[in-house]
């Protein structure tokens, strides 16, 4: 069984390698900046420092959830990590269900507190665990945070996948009852305004939106099964784009993630203009390291950090808070979607 869960891990590093696209379709093209030609700032006073969940971080963006389980993806941990130290960003790992269940996988795991001894590691569990789990999840990796991830349409679409979504119980029982901070996110197919209401009714403070654009877990987990009958999914869900616009109602209710498909340093921008206080990156940089090794990921990482800072300056921003009151203009169907999605 637990060469089947582990190749299962390697199956889906593959298939989103396979899958990546250099032009994701994440809503974030059709949101355009409002130039500031009078900025009255230099780059030397950009400030990137951000939070994620509530803990200060010194650029808005980490590596988010990708890897682990397997001795492949361990070697892709031990990179990742690597590279988040050498840099100072943050790392969350890839589901920790496996290593749960088959505690042989917990090294794979904790190969990235190893190689990243002072820096912020998040842990990640599927929703379907419980506050035990939970807490031998942080326990496994030292974790300063921990993800817990809503993922129904990838369970759906996964032909192995769960069938039962009761998962209410154990996330307030999870945000209540851990040591650590919690941000709970999706996968890849956005959060809705419904959703939030419901979480903010148990309790979540820090939510990463995870809209559609980036890794495709729909069609990965299609590619998996044998009938290739479930392609009717690939475009389910919101883009970061429409997640970001959806969830400005709640502004003060959570610190919210951005993810999905970013790309470059504009992509981060335009992200925290729309109300993120941080931004998840997988994607790019698992392609990055496959392409170019731990050193191209590391100058990848560091150019965003000189990008970031210039784009910042043309637009009069010293710091991510700022950028908040930056003017945009949207695209007519992003700004219908905008307008259909309000609140009462």
């Amino acid at each position: 069984m637990y060469d089947q869960h582990s190749h299962r891990k390697d199956e889906h590093v593959f298939l989103a390698e396979k899958f990546y696209q250099a032009q994701p379709d994440n809503g974030l093209a059709e949101v355009r900046l409002i130039p500031n030609n009078l900025p009255e700032i230099s780059v030397a006073k950009v400030n990137l420092t951000s939070t994620l969940a509530g803990k200060k971080i010194a650029a808005p963006f980490f590596i988010n959830a990708m890897s682990g389980g397997s001795p492949e993806t361990a070697k892709l941990n031990q990179k990742l990590a690597v590279a988040a130290a050498a840099t100072n960003i943050p790392m969350a790992t890839g589901s920790q269900s496996i290593a749960l269940k088959f505690p042989q996988a917990a090294a794979s795991f904790k190969i990235v507190r190893q190689n990243l001894p002072n820096g912020l590691v998040i842990g990640n569990i599927g929703a379907s665990h419980n506050l035990a789990d939970a807490r031998a999840a942080v326990e496994m990796l030292q974790a300063d945070l921990l993800e817990v991830h809503l993922n129904a349409a990838q369970e759906i679409v996964m032909a192995e996948g769960d069938r039962q979504f009761y998962w209410e119980e154990n996330l307030q029982q999870i945000i209540s009852g851990l040591s650590v901070p919690v941000i709970v996110k999706e996968v890849g197919f956005g959060i809705s305004p419904a959703t939030l209401e419901r979480l903010q009714k148990i309790g979540v403070k820090n939510v990463d939106l995870s809209g559609h654009g980036g890794t495709n877990f729909a069609k990965i987990e299609n590619q998996r099964r044998r009938a290739k009958d479930f392609s009717l999914l690939n475009n389910f869900g919101l883009t970061t784009a429409e997640t970001l616009l959806a969830s400005q109602h709640f502004a003060n209710s959570f610190s919210f993630t951005a993810s999905g498909g970013i790309r470059d340093a504009l992509d981060i921008v335009k992200c925290l203009v729309l109300g993120a206080d941080n931004v998840g990156i997988a994607g790019l940089f698992l392609h990055t390291l496959i392409k170019k090794d731990v050193a191209g990921l590391i100058n990848l990482i560091e150019d965003l950090k000189k990008q970031l800072k210039s784009i910042f300056a043309l637009l009069g921003c010293a710091n991510p808070t700022e950028l908040q009151q930056v003017p945009y203009l949207l695209s007519t169907d992003l700004n219908n979607f905008k307008q259909q999605i309000k609140f009462k």
